[in-house]
């Protein structure tokens, strides 16, 4: 029977990272995976794919409307999509074997099939017809989630899909239903609508983006129905008729009343994720959940069970790739014996569209609701050097400072390249920084980023550029 310090189950963002950080600090790991790839969700059928077809549909978009303008002549692009999911299983194809080659680098094992928890210090997986045990002083779940499902309508991956099936349709759907408004869906949505489909979003909140600074969300959907896509927000998809050519979606309003038929060629449903613990065998391990159905840890990402540990999806928290790797890292220092940290304040998200939207920290709602003294100061990209030559001024910038302290407590963007620029404002938020730092910090010109030293300006009402 094979022993080890350490079996991490699942090989996505948490697990894999998890694993490389226990073999770098000197212990024997193992990893258990049931897919036949590396990577988990992130990237076979999540994160990675998805980036690689919202790139390639902005590129056909640009071609066909933004090419011309900037003095540069080409025919009408042609469509070719199953050259463009070629392109996107290249880039799949490349991350897991760098996951891959992580693992033989480290010295990490690859336990190939479904692990399964015996109490503490048994791991059983199988796969391939057959069944091991294997011996191991410590575990770490890092399962991830699945897809959340509508009651009564059944996902067949074909006209009915999920964010798994929306990222290898054969043709582009005519109509597209989406119902949910969170991040998911409207990145997939402009995928679609850039390459023809009509999209229109089903809500059932009366806001897009739920959780995201509401300023923004406003502002952000403005721009998508420019870009054409529909919103029906607080209603809810009660049924899908499946019988005819196209689909019949039967959308009622969210507080009660008529509904109302609406017709698509595909319907993707994206409500968000649920953790993913089927076969863990957790219960009988005496491993307790929560009421969501998350494994239950404490500080240090302990389990009810000594030396089971949970991290990523599978846990409370932002179901984010980068958040479940910050935890791998933390837990497998701790398990270390080290003291592993994660800053749950700092911890930014993205909606890949174009523009880009990003946050850290807190919202103005948020604030308001802790009853929070703040400043904000607010900068748009129409007065951005850079993003006025390149006619890409959508947007702008929001910062969120206490009003005694200055300290820096929450940065939104909207514009392109929101994603990397947000970054600056984790750094000086992990630092404790305020406004003043970040507006006396020389920044590049011309850079889009100067939208963020500028809106830090606006912060102590002394913004140069507006």
């Amino acid at each position: 029977m094979a022993t080890y310090d350490l079996v991490v189950i699942g090989t996505g963002p948490g697990g894999y990272v998890c694993a490389v950080r226990a073999a770098q600090l000197g212990m024997k790991v193992a990893v258990v995976e049931k897919n036949a790839t590396l990577g988990g969700t992130c990237l076979n059928v999540g994160c990675m794919p998805s980036k690689a077809l919202l790139h390639a549909s902005e590129m056909f978009e640009e071609a066909a409307h933004s090419f011309a303008k900037m003095g540069v002549s080409v025919s009408a692009p042609k469509l070719d999509l199953p050259a463009m999911m070629n392109f996107k299983q290249q880039g799949i194809d490349g991350n897991v074997k760098g996951v891959e080659f992580l693992m033989k680098k480290n010295k990490v094992d690859v336990l190939k099939g479904t692990g399964k928890i015996l109490g503490a210090g048994k791991v059983e997986v199988s796969g391939g017809g057959k069944t091991e045990t294997v011996e191991t002083k410590n575990v770490v779940i890092a399962t991830g989630s699945d897809i959340a499902r509508l009651k009564g309508i059944e996902i067949d991956e074909k006209r009915i899909v999920s964010s798994t099936g929306a990222l290898s349709l054969e043709k582009v759907p005519e109509k597209m239903l989406i119902v949910g408004a969170g991040v998911i869906g409207l990145e997939l949505g402009s995928v679609w609508r850039r390459l023809g489909s009509e999209v229109m979003v089903v809500e059932f909140l009366d806001r897009i983006l739920p959780g995201m600074d509401g300023e923004v969300a406003k502002q952000f959907q403005r721009m998508l129905e420019k870009q054409g896509f529909a919103f029906k927000l607080g209603a809810k998809v009660t049924s899908v008729d499946t019988s005819g050519k196209t689909l019949k979606v039967s959308v009622e309003p969210a507080a009660g009343g008529a509904a109302e038929t609406l017709e698509a060629d595909v319907v993707l449903v994206c409500i968000g994720r649920v953790p993913y613990t089927e076969g863990l065998g957790l219960k009988e391990a005496g491993i307790a959940l929560d009421n969501r159905g998350r494994v239950q840890i404490d500080k240090h990402f302990a389990t009810s069970v000594k030396g089971v540990y949970a991290i990523g999806d599978v846990v409370a928290g932002p179901m984010l790739a980068h958040k479940a790797e910050d935890e791998g890292v933390a837990c497998a220092e701790i398990i270390a014996g080290q003291a592993g940290h994660v800053n749950y304040d700092v911890i930014p998200g993205v909606v890949y569209t174009t523009p880009e939207v990003s946050s850290v920290g807190k919202t103005e709602e948020e604030l308001k609701q802790a009853g929070v003294a703040y400043t904000s100061g607010k900068f748009p990209f129409t007065a951005n050097g850079r993003s006025k030559v390149n006619q890409t001024t959508d947007g702008f910038v929001k910062i969120l400072a206490d009003a005694k302290t200055d300290r820096v407590l929450g940065v939104h963007i909207i514009g392109r390249e929101a994603g990397e620029m947000i970054h600056e404002a984790c750094v000086l938020m992990e630092f404790g920084g305020s406004a003043e730092d970040l507006a006396r910090t020389c920044h590049a010109h011309p850079t889009r980023s100067e939208a963020v030293k500028e809106a830090a300006l606006a912060v102590g009402k002394r913004a140069i550029h507006m």
